[in-house]
């Protein structure tokens, strides 16, 4: 035990001495007993155990209904805008670029973006098919 300032160690070793371990132990089962679960109530532990869980089973419904449907709602339109897409369609690019579509294979397409210009793009970065007659 160290105690400050230096010239009291000699009677803070004799204090130390003189508490004997026994009058701590009373302190440390009195705390390991408060740390022990309390015993199990007959009938009401499962509805207090569902009730509890309750709010987090609710979380995920909204959660659910709120972010996930609609996302994968989109993504279903998507994809089926995707396959619909024909040669001379007019469509805008992820990047924001606006052109007509000149050639497809199963992944590409190729997009003119102004004449005689034609860059090549993954099908999914078509972001929205324009009406005909949108670029002039």
């Amino acid at each position: 035990m160290l105690c400050w300032p230096p010239h009291l160690q000699e009677q803070c070793a004799a204090v130390s001495r003189e508490t004997s371990r026994l009058e701590l132990i009373p302190v440390f089962i009195s705390s390991a007993i408060a740390q022990t679960a309390p015993a199990p109530a007959a009938g009401g532990d499962m509805m207090s155990s569902l009730a509890g869980m309750l709010p987090l089973v609710l979380m995920f419904v909204v959660l659910y209904f709120v972010m996930i449907r609609p996302q994968m709602k989109r993504q279903k339109e998507h994809r089926a805008m995707i396959d619909a897409l024909a040669k001379g369609d007019e469509v805008v690019i992820a990047g924001g670029m606006l052109g007509k579509v000149a050639r497809m294979s199963e992944q590409y397409l190729g997009v003119e973006i102004a004449s005689g210009v034609e860059v090549q793009v993954q099908r999914s970065s078509v972001v929205q098919v324009l009406p005909k007659g949108t670029i002039k």
